[in-house]
């Protein structure tokens, strides 16, 4: 039964016990010292009347007389009424009453303790005599000598003084009642507060939760990330911290996580989760990773306050790792380039031979020996100047079926080829991918923009590495696109174009994983530069 009770009923009841338990101690001590000091005010309050009325010398008269009553009893009933007393009693001190309120009790012997009045010292105490229980104080009374001639006794029944205690517990019993009122309130009001917190489950059900969430989070393949209201990331998995390079989980100070800016975050992944903003199945590059990023808004339970707001505490942010994925994607987009470029070229070289044909059932032979010979002498000047510079067949074939797919869209590829012919040792792969992406781009820039439509590729080889640059005479990149254009799933081509937003990503990709660069230039149009280091042979490598 108590298993199922929340937390809130279960710190509702413990407050309430604590509160009872407080009150009640409380309580008890307050009545205890209230009772005491009544008893103590009223046997001062005794020993004031007991003393002035020994220091009256009628009594010291009196006592001198062979009836001291005669002169005293009146005396007492009149003091006693006066000062709100319940008896006054003078006696002689071999304990014979002079006074009494009673009139039968005068000549018999006083009930109680005189040995300290019979020294000089007045005494007070509470102890039961023909009134009941009183608290009465004994005051001698002395002759000028200091010799005792006579006893004073005042008191009040304990009756009278538990009236006068009465009066004060109903004090007692508002700030008890008090202390229970404000201690419920306030247990009720912080009940409800975790009610909503912990959404009405128990202490056993919140460790059974998190027994869950954490074997969700350490065996799930997706990275997990979860950053708080004020940018901090205050939870991710072990998935996560492999993908992103953090540290491993459970190092961090759970009183003080880190921020975004602390942790060794991409520039554009970490621009993504402070910003916050809900993405779906969004493409990043970190490194030399392809992430999908899916990132929502951490949501707490829907408030009960009329306005029904729905509070935030944050996002939270999911990753998939697509790099193998990207990479056979690459290899396939490497070998459509190449399959376009020669389609392209296969296209081309029908017409020129048809042409050919054509000429040589017109009866012009010459003509036709001469068209193929101009053909042949242009096709080998610009696969001997590839060859000549780039050590790379794959390559020289890509560029010239680019130089054919750019004629068949009315765009002029010039070629320019430079450096020594040593090979830079680089993957075909990449390079298909760098160099096909940004002759693609160029060629559709080119051929959207006016006449002359034109591009220029330059090729250097060395010992050190490739340096690629493409200008092309469309529309130039302004320098706000310049910070965007890389990013995966942007572009400038117009809604609806095929493709859009992936080859300059995929260059970037490439370039960063070969520790090249990559920077754009040009006031006419747009040139893309890139540099690739030669990859250093494993035998040098070692070497050094």
């Amino acid at each position: 039964m108590i298993h199922r009770w929340s937390i809130a009923r279960r710190l509702f009841l413990a407050n309430l016990l604590i509160v009872i338990s407080f009150i009640a101690i409380v309580g008890t001590a307050a009545y205890v010292d209230a009772r005491d000091r009544t008893y103590d005010e009223a046997g001062r309050r005794m020993e004031g009347v007991a003393a002035s009325i020994a220091a009256n010398p009628l009594v010291l008269q009196a006592a001198a007389t062979p009836d001291p009553s005669v002169l005293l009893q009146p005396y007492a009933r009149d003091v006693a009424a006066a000062a709100h007393v319940d008896f006054i009693t003078i006696m002689a001190p071999d304990r014979t009453r002079w006074t009494h309120p009673r009139d039968e009790e005068l000549g018999k012997p006083y009930i109680g303790s005189i040995d300290a009045a019979l020294q000089g010292r007045a005494f007070t105490e509470v102890t039961a005599g023909t009134l009941g229980p009183s608290v009465r104080t004994i005051v001698p009374v002395k002759d000028t000598s200091g010799a005792v001639k006579a006893l004073v006794a005042a008191g009040v029944t304990v009756r009278s003084v538990d009236v006068a205690l009465a009066g004060r517990l109903p004090v007692l019993l508002a700030v008890g009642v008090a202390l229970l009122v404000g201690g419920s309130l306030v247990s009720w009001l912080l009940g409800r507060y975790l009610r909503q917190v912990t959404r009405g489950w128990g202490p056993e059900q919140l460790a059974q939760l998190f027994a869950y969430y954490e074997s969700v989070l350490h065996s799930v393949r997706e990275g997990l990330i979860l950053i708080d209201a004020r940018k901090r990331v205050v939870m991710y998995n072990d998935q996560a911290a492999e993908l992103l390079g953090l540290p491993e989980t459970g190092s961090n100070d759970p009183t003080r996580p880190p921020s975004l800016a602390e942790l060794p975050l991409d520039t554009e992944l970490r621009s993504l989760f402070d910003s916050g903003r809900t993405t779906k199945d969004e493409m990043v590059l970190a490194g030399s990773r392809v992430l999908v990023v899916n990132q929502g808004p951490a949501r707490g339970p829907e408030s009960r306050s009329p306005r029904g707001k729905v509070p935030v505490y944050g996002t939270v942010a999911t990753l998939r790792d697509r790099t193998e994925i990207e990479a056979l994607g690459n290899e396939l987009q490497t070998m459509r380039t190449l399959s376009d470029a020669l389609r392209a070229q296969t296209h081309e070289h029908a017409n020129r031979l048809h042409t050919m044909v054509s000429l040589l059932e017109l009866g012009r032979t010459g003509e036709a020996l001469d068209f193929a010979t101009q053909d042949l002498a242009l096709s080998q000047q610009l696969t001997d100047d590839m060859v000549g510079s780039i050590d790379e067949p794959v390559l020289g074939a890509l560029v010239m079926g680019k130089v054919a797919e750019a004629h068949e869209r009315g765009v002029q590829l010039d070629v320019a080829t430079l450096g020594s012919g040593a090979a830079p040792g680089l993957a075909v792969q990449d390079l298909v991918t760098i160099l096909g992406n940004l002759l693609d781009n160029a060629i559709d820039a080119a051929a959207d923009a006016p006449p002359p439509r034109r591009v220029i590729l330059t090729l250097e080889a060395d010992d050190e590495g490739l340096d690629i640059a493409v200008n092309d005479s469309g529309t130039p990149i302004s320098g706000e696109d310049t910070e965007k254009i890389f990013r995966h799933g942007f572009s400038t081509k117009p809604a609806g174009a095929g493709g859009r937003g992936i080859g300059l990503a995929l260059v970037r990709q490439a370039v960063q994983r070969l520790g090249g660069t990559l920077a754009i230039n040009g006031r006419r149009g747009a040139k893309f530069e890139v540099f690739l280091p030669a990859a250093v042979p494993a035998e040098k490598e070692h070497r050094q």
